[in-house]
């Protein structure tokens, strides 16, 4: 079993980095989540100052909530993440018009590849996230 921790703050990558010292936490998994109320703001000086504070080696995963969707996650890739969708976060594909997570993830996968990036398979992703091969 491996931890996932949603950072919605600098204060809790803070507190994380201490249950890791105190070996409470060993390699957990980061999702930056921008843009919920009384959180950190979806914009990239946010979601920079939260990556820059993560833990050495850390894997982790950005993401903005609403219309912020896909630019956060444009974002998380410039600085080195990776990205999260669905409709968790966001119920529209675009204004007005409601999407399904099969669409959101359309929608990335295109803008991932217009910055140079991929995609991952379910096997790289398990890879890249230190997660047991599943049999």
């Amino acid at each position: 079993m491996k931890a996932e921790l949603e950072i919605f703050d600098t204060g809790h990558l803070w507190f994380a980095k201490q249950m890791i010292k105190e070996g409470l936490l060993h390699d957990p998994l980061f999702q930056l989540c921008l843009g919920i109320p009384w959180g950190a703001p979806a914009d990239t000086t946010s979601m920079k100052a939260m990556a820059d504070n993560l833990p050495a080696g850390a894997t982790w995963a950005g993401f903005g909530i609403g219309r912020m969707q896909m630019p956060m996650a444009a974002q998380a890739v410039l600085l080195g993440g990776n990205v999260r969708v669905g409709l968790e976060d966001n119920l529209y594909l675009d204004r007005g018009v409601l999407a399904s997570n099969g669409q959101l993830v359309e929608r990335v996968s295109e803008i991932l590849h217009r910055l140079g990036a991929g995609v991952l398979t379910p096997a790289e992703g398990r890879a890249r996230m230190n997660l047991p091969k599943r049999g």
